[in-house]
């Protein structure tokens, strides 16, 4: 694969990381299968990622590498779609840079949207999937939304609010991205996707909270974004006027 042809996008937003951006950048290196492009975005110039990421050794930095600005709007939401919109595989991988991801499933992940799914997910919820640490209340809520939806909505994974996802190019470029803020645009796809005909697959994964840096995750004030698109989904489900008129 060349740098106009990678054969997976990786989409990661930042604000402020230079304390993870090294270890983060290292890890990709190693852990990540080749053919690769890594997309850095960020909100503003400022952002203290920018000089740390420069400042790297040319042996820790992925050797594929573009930071981009987001001007779609402040915040994670608009900085990933920056990122998937600017993608130039027909894969695209959606990670956090604070090494909370399971990179022994991205090969797994990444076949499986060559193969034909259009989302695949890394599930933390499924057999074989499982959570270590962080907040109480948010995966209480995630493990809640994720398991009714399977079995309520018959979504075909058991963590879709999860935001470490591959996705096919092609399905993300003709899909409106309508979440406001915050990470929701992972649970929208998802069920835009299965209700759309598409293939959502899972992937058993682990996730870990972050040792270093400050999660940005704002549960009181996103919370409404993920309740629109789980009522979407069970609407989507149980409502055959809606079926008919979405």
């Amino acid at each position: 694969m060349t740098a106009a042809h990678p054969r997976y996008s990786v989409v990661v937003p930042v604000y402020n990381e230079a304390l993870t951006i090294g270890a983060f950048c290292r890890t990709v290196r190693a852990a990540l299968p080749p053919g690769y492009e890594l997309l850095v975005c960020y909100d503003f110039a400022g952002d203290d990622t920018l000089p740390a990421l420069a400042a790297l050794a040319p042996g820790d930095r992925p050797e594929e590498i573009r930071a981009l600005l987001n001007t779609r709007g402040r915040g994670a939401r608009h900085a990933i779609e920056t990122g998937m919109r600017a993608a130039r595989a027909p894969v695209v991988l959606v990670s956090m840079v604070d090494l909370s991801d399971d990179y022994s499933r991205v090969a797994d992940m990444v076949a499986r949207v060559e193969a034909g799914a259009d989302v695949v997910c890394a599930s933390r919820y499924m057999p074989g999937g499982r959570q270590v640490g962080g907040p109480w209340l948010k995966g209480l809520l995630s493990r809640a939304a994720g398991r009714s939806l399977h079995w309520l909505a018959g979504l075909p994974t058991r963590d879709p609010t999860n935001s470490f996802k591959a996705y096919r190019k092609a399905f993300l470029d003709a899909t409106p991205i309508e979440s406001r803020a915050g990470f929701a645009l992972a649970l929208e796809l998802t069920v835009k996707a299965h209700f759309g005909g598409g293939r959502v697959e899972e992937v058993p994964a682990t996730w870990h909270d972050r040792v270093a840096g400050k999660s940005r995750f704002k549960i009181v004030r996103w919370l409404p974004e993920y309740l629109r698109w789980y009522l979407w989904a069970l609407g989507r489900r149980w409502l055959p006027h809606r079926r008919r008129s979405a």
